[in-house]
Formats: C-alpha cells, sequence, structure tokens
C-alpha cells in the first residue's frame, strides 16, 4: 500500500478515580477502529491514550484509601492500561500525567506563558465542584448544581493563577468559521460558538492552593498547575514537546494532531481552552477535534449508585471481545446516543454475529468440503448472476472508505455486513445443495464456492479494523492471509486450488437469552450482596469517615429477610475458573457440609490467599452455573465507590456454620 503520509489521533486520557465502565471504554475502541483502518490504508498512524492522574478529588480518594496519591493512581492506571489490553487496542503510547518528562514539560509551558503576559495571578471566588474540579458562577448552576455533574458545589475562595481568554477568543472564532471540519458533528460546533465564544470568554483559573497533589508551579510552589493546563499538554508532551524550542523530530512529524477524538462532555475543554494554549504557544491548531455521543444503559447515564454500570470485562467474559467491539462501534449513531444491556448485545450476537457471518463461513467451509474434499477452485463456470455477487463485494471498500472517511463508524460496518448478507442471498440464489445431485454441474458447484470463499476473504479484510481476532479466524480456515486495501477491488486472487481447514470453527454460537439474563442476574445479585456490608462498623467521625450513598430499594417485609440464610463459612480450597479472568471456584466449610461458590473477585484475591478465611455466605440461594461451573451459594463482599471488593468477615473468632442473623 502506497505511504499516505503521517496520521496522528488521540483520546482523551481516562481519569484515574475509579475503574471505567463500557461507556468510557467505547471511545477507546472507536479510535481503534479508525486507527486501524487508516494504517490499512496506508497511514503512518501513531496512536495514543493514557490517563489523568492529578487533582483533589484524586488527592482525597488517595486519603480515604489510606495511600498515597501516587500509589492510588498506578493501581487504576493499571486497570485502565489493563482493560485497553483486554479489548484489543493498538495504541502506540499511552501517556501518564505522572510520567516525568510531561510534568517536566508542563512546568516550563507555564513559566512561558507566565512571562510572555498571558498567565497573570489573582484571586478566585466561586462556586466550586470538586468530582469536575471546577468554579462556576450563580448564573451557570442548573437547579443550584454544577452544570456538568449535577452534583452540589460549596462557596470556596483561594489565590490562582489565570490565563487571558479573550486575549485569542476572536483568533478562534475566525479559525472555526474558517475551517468547517474543525469541530466535528457541526451540532458540537454551534453549541460552542453560541453558548461560549460568542456571548465572550472570561479568564480561566489555570493553578489551585487548596490541594497538593498536582504539578508544581515551579517559581511559586505553593501553586500547582489546574487540571487542563496539566492534561490537555499531553497530546503534545507525548510526542515530544518542548517549551524552549527543542522540540523532538517526532513532535516535528507529528504534530497538528489529524483527529482528537473526546467525548461530548468534554468539547468545551478541547474546542476552546485547548486552542487557544497552542495559539499562545505559536503553534499549529488539531486539524479535527470529533465529540462522540454516549453510550447509556437503558437510556441513562451509567452511575453505581444507580446500580447499571456495566464493566468490560463482565461483558468480554461472557460474550468476547470482537463481540463487544462489534457491539458498541455499530450500535452508536453518529450524532446521538447510543444504548447498551446485555439483552441487545445478546440479541445482535445472535443476529448479526452468529447468523449472517458465523453461518455464512460455516457453511462455506463445510460445503466446501463435503463437495470437493476441501479444495476450493475457481473452474471459470460462471452465470450472470455472479456478476452483482462480484459488483457488491468489490464496491465495498469504496463504500466502507467513504464512510470512514467523515468517522461514521457503525455506517461502515453496516456496509460490511451487508457483503456478507449479499453473500447469504447467493447461497439462496445458486442453491449449491442442488448444484451437488447433478455431476454435469461439478464445474458450476465449485465455481459458486470459489465466489464464495473470495468474497468471504475481502470481507474479512475489510473487517479486521473493527474485529480483529475475528478477522484472522476467518482467514485462517480458508488457508489465506488478510489483504491490504488495494487489493480489495480486484475478484479472484483466492489461489485457486487451495484446500480449506477440515475442521470449521464456529466464529459466534447463537445464545440462550434466558441464560444470558439469568447471568445478568447473578452479576447483579453479587454487586447487591457486596453492597450488604457498605456502611458496617462506621463511628461517628461524620465527615472523616468514607460513605457510599446507594439509591434505596424496595422495602421488603421481615419474613422475605427470614427467608434467606446466612451463615459463617470457612474456605478450605480455592482455585481459578479456567478461562475466566475474574472468577474463584471455592470450597466452603457450612458446618458440616461442604459447598461449591464461584465468586467474581480474581482480580482482588488470589487462590492462595482465600484458604482459611471465614466469610459471610448466603446458604440458600438457588444454585447456578457460571463459566461452565457450578455455584451453590454467594460469598458476601462490601464494594466501594470505585468497585472495589473485600470480603465480609466476622469481627470475632466463629466456628463455620454459626448462624448470622
Amino acid at each position: 500500500m502506497q505511504n499516505k503520509g503521517k496520521y496522528y489521533l488521540t483520546t482523551a486520557i481516562a481519569y484515574t478515580s475509579g475503574k471505567p465502565h463500557i461507556g468510557n471504554n467505547y471511545e477507546i475502541v472507536l479510535a481503534d477502529s479508525i486507527a486501524r483502518f487508516k494504517r490499512k490504508e496506508g497511514y503512518d498512524v501513531f496512536f495514543q491514550t493514557g490517563t489523568d492522574e492529578h487533582g483533589q478529588k484524586i488527592e482525597l480518594k488517595a486519603q480515604e484509601a489510606g495511600v498515597t496519591p501516587k500509589e492510588f493512581v498506578d493501581g487504576v492506571a493499571g486497570t485502565i492500561r489493563g482493560l485497553c489490553d483486554l479489548l484489543n487496542i493498538s495504541y502506540d503510547k499511552f501517556i501518564r500525567t505522572t510520567d516525568v518528562e510531561h510534568e517536566r514539560q508542563v512546568q516550563k509551558i507555564f513559566r512561558r506563558l507566565y512571562e510572555q503576559g498571558d498567565i497573570y495571578k489573582g484571586s478566585y471566588e466561586g462556586l466550586y465542584c470538586t468530582p469536575c474540579e471546577s468554579f462556576w458562577t450563580e448564573s451557570q448552576l442548573v437547579d443550584g448544581k454544577c452544570p456538568d455533574c449535577g452534583r452540589e458545589v460549596k462557596p470556596a475562595k483561594e489565590e490562582a493563577y489565570f490565563f487571558r481568554m479573550s486575549k485569542y477568543a476572536d483568533k478562534l472564532i475566525r479559525h472555526i468559521q474558517e475551517h468547517p471540519e474543525f469541530i466535528q458533528p457541526v451540532s458540537r460546533k454551534n453549541e460552542m460558538m453560541n453558548n461560549f465564544l460568542l456571548p465572550g470568554l472570561q479568564d480561566l483559573c489555570v493553578s489551585r492552593t487548596s490541594f497538593k497533589w498536582g504539578i508544581p508551579v515551579d517559581f511559586d510552589e505553593k501553586h500547582v498547575v489546574y487540571v487542563w493546563l496539566d492534561a490537555l499538554t499531553n497530546y503534545i508532551t507525548g510526542i515530544g514537546y518542548d517549551a524552549e524550542g527543542e522540540s523532538s523530530e517526532q513532535y516535528r512529524k507529528l504534530w497538528p494532531a489529524d483527529l482528537h477524538l473526546i467525548g461530548k462532555d468534554i468539547i468545551r475543554f478541547h474546542t476552546i481552552y485547548w486552542p487557544i494554549f497552542l495559539m499562545a504557544l505559536g503553534e499549529p491548531l488539531p486539524r479535527q477535534v470529533f465529540g462522540h455521543p454516549w453510550l447509556l444503559m437503558s437510556g441513562g447515564k451509567m452511575s453505581k449508585s444507580k446500580g447499571n454500570v456495566i464493566y468490560a470485562d463482565d461483558l468480554v467474559d461472557f460474550f468476547g471481545v470482537d463481540a463487544v467491539r462489534y457491539y458498541v462501534l455499530h450500535e452508536m449513531p453518529y450524532d446521538n446516543d447510543g444504548n447498551v444491556t446485555w439483552e441487545l448485545i445478546a440479541e445482535r450476537l445472535n443476529s448479526d454475529l452468529a447468523n449472517t457471518l458465523g453461518n455464512l463461513v460455516n457453511r462455506t467451509v463445510s460445503m466446501s468440503n463435503k463437495y470437493f474434499g476441501g479444495v476450493v477452485a475457481d473452474r471459470g463456470a460462471e452465470e450472470p448472476i455472479d456478476a452483482d455477487l462480484k459488483r457488491t463485494v468489490t464496491g465495498a471498500y469504496a463504500r466502507v472508505a467513504e464512510k470512514m472517511e467523515t468517522l461514521r463508524v457503525a455506517d461502515a460496518l453496516t456496509e460490511i455486513f451487508g457483503l456478507f448478507k449479499r453473500c447469504n442471498k447467493y447461497i439462496d440464489e445458486t442453491e449449491p445443495w442442488i448444484l451437488a445431485k447433478d455431476e454435469a454441474k461439478a464445474d458450476r458447484l465449485s465455481t459458486v464456492l470459489y465466489n464464495l470463499v473470495e468474497s468471504l476473504v475481502i470481507g474479512a479484510s475489510l473487517l479486521e479494523a473493527y474485529m480483529p481476532q475475528t478477522a484472522e479466524k476467518i482467514v485462517k480456515q480458508l488457508n489465506t492471509s488478510l489483504r491490504d486495501f488495494d487489493r480489495l477491488e480486484q475478484f479472484g486472487l483466492y489461489e485457486s486450488g487451495t484446500r480449506v481447514t477440515d475442521q470449521p470453527e464456529i466464529l459466534f454460537a447463537r445464545l440462550d437469552m434466558k441464560e444470558v439474563l439469568r447471568h445478568e442476574e447473578e452479576l447483579a445479585q453479587a454487586m447487591a450482596a457486596a453492597s450488604e456490608g457498605e456502611g458496617a462498623g462506621e463511628s461517628d467521625a461524620g465527615a472523616q469517615t468514607q460513605v457510599v450513598d446507594l439509591e434505596p430499594k424496595e422495602e421488603i417485609s421481615y419474613e422475605d429477610f427470614a427467608r434467606m440464610q446466612f451463615q459463617v463459612g470457612e474456605i478450605i480450597r480455592c482455585e481459578a475458573v479456567p478461562k475466566s479472568r475474574k472468577l474463584l471456584c471455592s470450597q466452603v466449610r457450612i458446618g458440616s457440609q461442604v459447598k461449591q461458590i464461584v465468586s467474581g473477585i480474581k482480580a482482588y484475591y488470589s487462590p492462595e490467599e482465600m484458604v482459611g478465611k471465614k466469610v459471610m455466605v448466603l446458604v440458600n440461594l438457588k444454585p447456578a452455573t457460571l463459566a461452565g461451573v457450578r455455584s451453590e451459594g454467594m460469598i458476601l463482599c462490601a464494594e466501594d465507590a470505585e468497585g472495589n471488593l473485600a470480603l465480609v468477615t466476622p469481627e470475632k473468632e466463629m466456628p463455620a456454620g454459626a448462624e448470622i442473623c
């Protein structure tokens, strides 16, 4: 493929306040599909992601956890990077804002902007939202609360450094007007212009003194650099920018970024603050900022307090990596929010992945084995009906590339599956099973199967950017390799006489919806059981005690509670469940009997740590099967606001089997 030059792509860096949910992970999967597609188009892609690790919120969470801020962010950053790897993300750099070189450059940037008069010292008084780390005026509040997150705000006043935003506002307005592609979708551009830029910009607070977990201002060390000047600059520090004019060759090659991919909730920071910072530094602006919509749970934002959070590792454990990637990419509209539930993923897997794609591959390979011993040969027995199939298949790349050029990734996937649907229709039209009954039509049958195999190779080569593992599995069964994009508009490149595998692999097995819903319910029960321990042992320490508030559930009667049997159990043996990233299987002694219980706590306890522990067990829970292993009860855990789990254990030594009442 001809080299088309560089393509620098970034995501927003994830805030290390806790484990991200699937709505957060959607962005990194979307970015990965774009990066992979651009590489196959011939671009020299550099794909950067990472973590945002400073701020008051993290300082407070670290205090609550009894660790240093660095220890806290190290743990969360490890979780975030692990989820990226789990989802098969092909990033080139994972930057952390605690990286020494990033911190050094942020200090140099701050000093330079101060010395050239863009930053000045003053004081700030306003209404402050700690989770968002933002000051607001009374008029900006919504129902008296933070307009971004809806939480309570508190009056605050402190000395701070400010950036002169208004100095560059007119220049930014002109840039947006002259570059209509800069902010996408168009609705986001209109929002920024009408709600923020045209009414006039206030100067921006860029330092804080009320907390210490941040990058110190090196000439005034009671101040730390405020979040946006720290976090946003990762896009240039990560590729070698130097504020003193010694930027790296990589920086000179890659900047400006071709695409900043971000959530619509932080579009203001990336299309107003960030461009103005760059203007002040004399650097080019990114070519495009795309504010993607949200992935919602049953129509609402995911929230632990609402009990509607779905995590990527849970989904991957059950559905597989590529099924999850396919769902979040295919079900997200270009400009409107998408929706995710376990049931919706299962329905899409059954209809598109198992029926349309998986069944097509299986039928093609099986018929090749059944009728020709696995040998696929083009015997030239063409008929007019083949022409339409070939037009659809060879025209697919152009249609997909057109969608990807405007970042309509869901539409691009629809085009690819349109190719697979056309192949299924071709099977119905040619009826290979009928051709097989007439020896005189053997050449025609062989040609039909060759056309199907060739179409699958082209389809799989297009699919690779979105479902890389599946694409490789398809061509492996066909005993060939994925093709470059410049070879997808030619039909007939599959080597005639190649033998396909004699053991076709089921790419996606159909799911029983009852089993899906049962598994979802078991996860919900595990979360509910873990939350039972929250709040236990609270003292009168008031604001010094960490608390978690949950939405109250429907009241139950004493009779409802009395039907649940809780006892102390002693774990006598424990092992990891094969092929599961989350599950441990424990043998638990309860009185004179031993129960086998499967728990999703592998991330928090090793099998060795579990043995010998006394735990709280819900004994009379209906048995269930998790990852093929029977579970005969539930070990209860507590879960904090970040999803960390801890076993609920007796305060004093109690015998195995003691009743909990």
